[in-house]
């Protein structure tokens, strides 16, 4: 019999279909891990990796926190399971008024799901109902952007712009368009924070307008900060134009957050930390910081009395065909509600706004290391990005992943030839050291 800290390593690995992960390579090198604690995995042969990336962006409490980890035993032995149709328990509607509270303006209305991915698809749908309701039947269009990742779920595939993630799968969802990414190196590389140019990237949103009319474009979803297809920081100025160019025609902004929200740059939302106030905000990750699956959507009060409260059906009438068995599962829920407790109790994001200074200081401290083409960054978020190898797109990258478990024992994440960090959000100056040390030698040993 296995105590609690052995796990045995299992003699084949056939069965599991890793999700974006490359399956053939990685069943000839796994890399498994064991256990978690603090900021550190740890492999089934007792090695303690270093997590710089937040597991997938979402551990922001580090691994194991006590009192998240005594809320979810209390909760699974009071109350496993409840449904959410026709049926609710307490924790949801707590958990939806803290939700209430932490986000700007009258962003007061949630709707709950299981990950980013149901998130998006849940706004989606929400931003298509509210135009119908309003009489607006005609807005059926929706504008993603180039390079954005939106999860894997058909709608947000379709408004995603990343071509792998998209090609293999048919037309999508068919009256689609995307505004172009933000990314300028030749007149941006190396900046710090927010790009000086480029907030003139917002206005192909007019020109998406006088191709198609506003009449038939129901919602543009941007992610504040592009994170997945590695740290793109919006240009100055950039969201604040994109907010008025929709304001102005009518058409819904969506942020999706599902990885700036709950901390990662200091503060709740990324609503918050630029000023901007979308009419909806898709979340997941931070909001139970990663211990168990579960997203939220919050969205203006507008949106919801347009569908609920000013609905012409009778009362006892569904107002939006939508939902998840999971929605606001009370387990999930009582994780969230023990996080946010965390997050107030010890002050994590305003120490991630007091930790953001220095990351950027170390980090860009990596641009003399052989093939960095560019190092950028906000709050906890940041990239370096490497030049490819001729002729093989993602392989150093790839290496650089490899290398640093095996050599070095540090996690982080990449997007082709981009190295990401996000540290967990309970970091302190001699971890973001220790990371970034370990990254520097896994880039010098690079060819």
């Amino acid at each position: 019999m296995l105590d609690d800290t052995t796990v045995a390593v299992p003699n084949h690995l056939e069965a599991f279909w890793l999700p974006f992960t490359p399956n053939r390579h990685f069943k000839r090198e796994p890399r498994l891990i064991a256990r978690a604690e603090g900021l550190h995995y740890i492999t089934p042969d007792g090695r303690r990796i270093l997590d710089s990336a937040a597991g997938l962006w979402c551990c922001n409490l580090g691994h194991s926190h006590p009192a998240v980890v005594e809320a979810v035993r209390r909760q699974i032995g009071q109350l496993d399971f409840a449904p959410s149709f026709q049926f609710a328990h307490i924790g949801a509607f707590e958990l939806a008024s803290r939700l209430r509270a932490l986000f700007p303006a009258d962003l007061d209305y949630v709707f709950f799901t299981n990950s980013g991915s149901e998130s998006v698809d849940t706004a989606l749908k929400i931003a298509l109902c509210y135009q119908r309701a309003i009489g607006q039947g005609t807005r059926t269009r929706l504008i993603g952007r180039e390079r954005g990742y939106h999860g894997v779920g058909f709608g947000g595939m379709s408004v995603g712009g990343i071509a792998n993630n998209r090609k293999f799968f048919g037309t999508l969802l068919a009256t689609v368009d995307h505004l172009p990414h933000t990314l300028d190196r030749e007149r941006n590389a190396f900046a710090r924070g927010q790009p000086k140019w480029g907030a003139e990237f917002a206005d192909a949103l007019e020109r998406l307008v006088e191709l198609h009319d506003a009449s038939t474009i129901a919602a543009v979803i941007v992610e504040p900060v592009a994170g997945s297809i590695g740290v793109y920081p919006p240009p100055v100025g950039y969201l604040e134009r994109l907010r008025e160019i929709t304001e102005r025609h009518g058409i819904l902004l969506i942020f999706d957050e599902v990885i700036t929200a709950y901390g990662r740059l200091g503060k709740g939302s990324a609503a918050e930390y630029f000023g901007v106030v979308p009419d909806i905000v898709t979340t997941a990750k931070g909001l139970t910081a990663g211990t168990l699956p579960m997203g939220a959507v919050i969205v203006r009060r507008q949106i919801y009395e347009a569908i609920v409260e000013r609905n012409p059906a009778p009362e006892w009438m569904i107002e939006l065909f939508h939902g998840y068995t999971y929605s606001a599962h009370p387990v999930s829920t009582a994780a969230a509600l023990a996080v946010l407790d965390t997050y107030e109790r010890e002050r994590v994001f305003e120490h991630a706004a007091e930790l953001a200074p220095y990351f950027e200081e170390r980090l860009h401290a990596l641009r003399d290391c052989p093939h960095v083409v560019d190092i950028r960054n906000i709050g906890l978020m940041g990239a370096v990005e490497l030049a490819p190898r001729p002729g093989a797109p993602g392989a150093r990258g790839y290496a650089a992943l490899c290398r640093g478990f095996f050599e070095e024992d540090v996690m982080f994440r990449i997007t082709g030839d981009t190295i990401a960090l996000s540290p967990p959000l309970v970091a302190t100056r001699a971890d973001i050291d220790e990371m970034i040390a370990r990254l520097r030698r896994v880039l010098e040993k690079l060819d």
